[in-house]
């Protein structure tokens, strides 16, 4: 996990090595400086020496300033090398949920992505800053200040000794107790986040039905139970504190009464004042250094679990693949079904198409009803590979489409879906979305075959109106059609509209399905629609129940075979269909 992780530090690991390092001088300065301490007070005040005093002091502001500025350069390097570990692995992970397949969303879910590509990377990056700084300041301290203790007195050194287990124990307690509390606080945010997430892309339909309150109770549900975890893991971290000082004023004490008692009974000869004044010191450098294993053993524990979430998206391999000597050409729109079966989780007996076999010539205008539920968009998401068929073949222009190129492929296919996307920016640069090289003649061409051409020149910028994210300044009609000619502009083999003309009226939707004919008539086209005005006029229609294939046929045809079909037709039409 860690070399996973190490890998994205990549360009900051320079300043990485050079925080330890310059960690290093600041604590061997740090430590030096209460010695010079001892010998100004011994050698230079108690004594009556002003030469001793001035050199002494000289030296000891010239080891304080050279300690302070390692310290602000590892503070910067730091700084520097964490920031930039944390901004390469958001990249990592980011570029890696690029290529993943639906599938592999659909298992981790986007709220738990959002997670973990913000507050667990913040976790991660704070526990990397503290490994290269005070996971090294701290052991360093801790050691030197022993060994300075020691080579002033060996006796008194033992009070440190006799400290440190105990300081040690207490400390390491409270970090185990607090750790699993910490743990489950990615969970809760996890649900947080699926929550804002949810909220903010149905306000529509949040304020429509006035649920505003019932949603708020559900935010402050879920941030109640955050604060609830954080505010028992601080308050088991609370005693860290009351331990620190219990500690250190014990040791202060010891060491001041004991010290001075030697320094009266032995005249200064086995101790001196400021000897018993660096001892001071080195014992709350020694505990301080304690403290800070602890908080960094409590960091890393907590940093360890998002970390494993953050290496389960690094280590995941996409479900979809290309192989290994893909075709990086689609020659025409012609699609085979050959005995597909698909299931979301792969298990047969949850499968949502079954016994699919179909053989759509290029160029064919096909339609697709059916109930809710039934398979219809699942069906044609196995065609541009966003997901693959369970069993069975899919074939595109002769071939097996997991032969092809998966950008070939997709880039011959064009879906638009009844809730397309349309993405914060001008209707150009989303409309080049479909072909960044695109003319602008050939956005207003494709606009002009969607039916779209006519409210956008109404507009006061026309092409260059900027839409909101979302497209929350457009209706509904106008997205889709946005939406039909951004996929137009992509010039596709196969054309798939996933009834996304449910938003456009009738005349709309015939103007757009005639243009389509006439303009683009080597273009694959499926339609999958609820009204039969949207398909009547298909080369076929595929009618589809619980998964399967009920019928294939023309409007003709269907009316009169099928009993799906017909009950369709005579609900949405009025009229009665004699057999």
């Amino acid at each position: 996990m860690i070399k996973k992780l190490a890998k994205s530090i990549r360009e900051y690991k320079k300043v990485a090595i050079l925080t330890p390092l310059s960690v290093a001088v600041e604590v061997v300065l740090e430590v030096i400086v209460p010695y010079f301490m001892a010998l100004l007070i011994d050698e230079g005040i108690n004594k009556s020496s002003m030469d001793n005093t001035i050199r002494i002091g000289i030296a000891l502001v010239a080891f304080t300033i050279l300690s302070l500025f390692f310290g602000a350069i590892s503070g910067m390097f730091a700084a520097k090398a964490g920031s930039g570990f944390a901004k390469n692995l958001r990249k990592d992970l980011y570029y890696k949920v690029q290529n993943f397949s639906f599938a592999n969303i659909d298992k981790f879910s986007t709220s738990s992505i959002v997670t973990r590509l913000t507050t667990d990377v913040t976790y991660v990056q704070h526990a990397f800053q503290m490994i290269i700084r005070i996971a090294i300041r701290a052991p360093l301290m801790l050691v030197f200040s022993l060994v300075m203790a020691l080579k002033i007195n060996v006796n008194m050194s033992f009070i440190f000794f006799a400290l440190i287990p105990f300081v040690a124990i207490v400390l390491f307690i409270i970090s185990r107790l607090a750790m699993p509390v910490f743990e489950k606080v990615f969970k809760k945010y996890d649900d947080l986040n699926n929550i804002v997430e949810e909220n903010t892309s149905g306000m529509r339909v949040v304020k429509s039905y006035c649920l505003e309150e019932q949603e708020k109770d559900k935010f402050n549900k879920k941030s109640d139970e955050i604060f609830k975890l954080f505010s028992k893991a601080e308050k088991i971290l609370a005693y860290n504190s009351p331990t620190m000082q219990f500690a250190m004023y014990s040791a202060m004490i010891l060491i001041s009464w004991i010290g001075a008692r030697i320094i009266v009974t032995t005249n200064s000869t086995e101790l001196t004042t400021g000897e018993l004044t660096s001892l001071i010191t080195y014992a709350i450098q020694v505990l301080f250094s304690i403290m800070m294993l602890t908080m960094i053993s409590v960091m890393i524990t907590i940093s360890m679990a998002s970390a494993k979430r953050i290496v389960e998206i690094l280590d995941e391999e996409p479900s979809i693949k290309n192989s290994d000597d893909p075709i990086k050409k689609v020659e025409n729109g012609e699609i085979e079904f050959k005995d597909v079966a698909f299931s979301y989780i792969g298990e047969k007996e949850k499968e949502v198409l079954k016994d699919i076999n179909i053989k759509i010539n290029s160029g064919e205008t096909v339609g697709i009803i059916g109930g809710t539920g039934v398979g219809k968009s699942s069906l044609v998401n196995l065609i541009p590979r966003l997901y693959d068929v369970t069993e069975g073949s899919l074939f595109v222009a002769g071939n097996n489409v997991k032969n092809y190129d998966l950008k070939t492929l997709r880039d011959s296919v064009a879906c638009v879906l009844q809730k397309n996307v349309l993405f914060s920016g001008t209707i150009k640069e989303n409309l080049r979305w479909g072909n960044e090289n695109a003319t602008d003649e050939e956005l207003i061409e494709a606009c002009k075959l969607a039916q779209a051409d006519g409210f956008i020149q109404e507009m006061p910028d026309k092409y260059d109106t900027y839409i909101e994210q979302g497209g929350t300044n457009v209706s509904g009609g106008q997205k889709q059609r946005i939406c039909i000619a951004r996929a137009l502009v992509k010039k596709p083999k196969i054309l798939i509209l996933d009834d996304s003309t449910s938003a456009v009226d009738t005349k709309t939707d015939k103007l757009i399905r005639d243009a389509f004919t006439s303009k683009i008539p080597d273009t694959t086209k499926i339609i999958i629609a609820q009204r039969v005005s949207s398909v009547e006029e298909c080369d076929k229609i595929i009618v589809m129940k619980q998964g399967r294939i009920d019928a294939i046929g023309t409007h003709e045809e269907l009316i009169k075979t099928n009993e799906i079909y017909r009950e369709v037709y005579e609900s949405q039409t009025g009229q009665d269909v004699k057999e």
